[in-house]
């Protein structure tokens, strides 16, 4: 259940510091949110906006609130394989992940048939130089880079899940600066003070705004066609190593968007910034961190969340942090008996388990937002 930290403030989060309150109570008094901001049980600080909050607002959007990868998020993928069916080991299936699913900052891959899946999309509003059109070609169905992953998971069945974290790639990062160096130009030039500059936002039905909703809209479906590739491409890893499988069903979801729904009898843009929509009988995917579980939720619709829950565990520790305090000894114990990136144990300290919060505790905190289908625990990890 949730409590008040503060004024229009509603938390979900039983463990939260209070540099994330004081910046989400910065959003909260912003003239044009409308109704309270909620924060999910895994916020943490982020720029601007608080990662893990879910803020409603009337005639206006913060373009920074829905971040620099527009519509990030996660895919996930039940098999009728079973842990019976697999090898003793899934070594095999490493490279040829990291073979056909590029992963990294700038990664990319030159693939012919990228084009006739990308024809679908059509272009964003802003005119790309030739430059930015190589880089939607190229990374289009790879990884990225940070907490970006790819998973095979076993649940509580002992059925097979492929589970995925990608989002829009350079292409949305560069679409969302440009839009939020933009807004911040407009609040200079209009002499609008605020709290925060990178809470600078746009005014419905002027042309700023319009051409960010859509490169925005346009990142998103970038966003979830380039999972669904992905997805695609795992599943025939992981089928072409077992011998045999086929697919039951795909769960493909934002957690960093925004969009119109009607709340409190008002229609309003809903921004969830490291959020997922769980209204009533959604399914969403909340992964935990390295060596933790992952859920498959189904939404309870509740009103005070604007029906939405976490995305994941959220951080504990910042990047710089975890690289100081955490050691690789720690995590490959963390990591014992998966098969995972063990050669990189170093480079991939910063998402080390003890990093992120309890996965367990924030399910307990947002009982009220979603119902548990399926607890995943993990048995592979490549990550970018």
């Amino acid at each position: 259940m949730p409590n008040q930290p503060a004024p229009n403030l509603l938390s979900w989060a039983s463990e939260i510091d209070e540099g994330a309150i004081t910046q989400a109570a910065r959003t909260a008094r912003l003239p044009f949110v409308s109704g309270h901001v909620a924060l999910m049980p895994d916020a943490h600080v982020g720029i601007g906006a608080t990662v893990g909050s879910v803020i409603p607002t009337e005639n206006a959007i913060i373009p920074a609130a829905v971040g620099v990868d527009i519509g990030c998020g996660m895919v996930a993928t039940e098999t009728t394989l079973t842990a019976a069916d697999l090898p003793e080991t899934l070594a095999a299936l490493m490279p040829m992940v990291e073979h056909r699913i590029p992963a990294g900052v700038g990664k990319g891959h030159e693939d012919p048939t990228v084009d006739r899946a990308l024809s679908e999309l059509g272009l964003p509003h802003t005119h790309l130089t030739p430059k930015q059109s190589k880089k939607v070609s190229d990374q289009f169905g790879t990884l990225g880079s940070g907490n970006h992953f790819v998973e095979v998971c076993l649940d509580e069945r002992d059925h097979v899940w492929t589970v995925l974290h990608s989002g829009s790639r350079g292409i949305g990062n560069q679409l969302a600066q440009m839009h939020i160096i933009g807004a911040k130009k407009l609040m200079k030039q209009q002499h609008v003070g605020l709290e925060d500059p990178d809470l600078a936002y746009l005014v419905q039905s002027t042309p700023e705004f319009t051409a960010y909703i859509e490169d925005m809209l346009w990142a998103q479906h970038y966003a979830m066609a380039s999972r669904a590739r992905m997805d695609r491409v795992l599943i025939n890893a992981l089928f072409k190593v077992v011998g045999k499988g086929e697919r039951v069903r795909t769960i493909n979801c934002h957690h960093n968007f925004t969009q119109q729904e009607t709340h409190y009898g008002k229609t309003l843009w809903i921004t969830r910034k490291g959020a997922i929509k769980a209204d009533t009988g959604d399914e969403g995917v909340i992964p935990g961190s390295m060596g933790t579980r992952s859920y498959i939720v189904r939404g309870r619709g509740n009103p005070e969340s604007y029906t939405s829950c976490s995305h994941g565990a959220g951080r504990r520790m910042s990047r710089t942090k975890a690289k100081r305090e955490l050691s690789a000894a720690s995590l490959k114990a963390a990591m014992s008996g998966r098969t995972w990136n063990a050669d990189r144990a170093a480079a991939l300290v910063d998402e080390h388990p003890e990093a992120y919060k309890s996965i367990d505790q924030v399910m307990a905190d947002q009982r009220d937002l979603v119902e548990v289908q399926h607890t995943l625990r993990q048995i592979f990890n490549y990550k970018g």
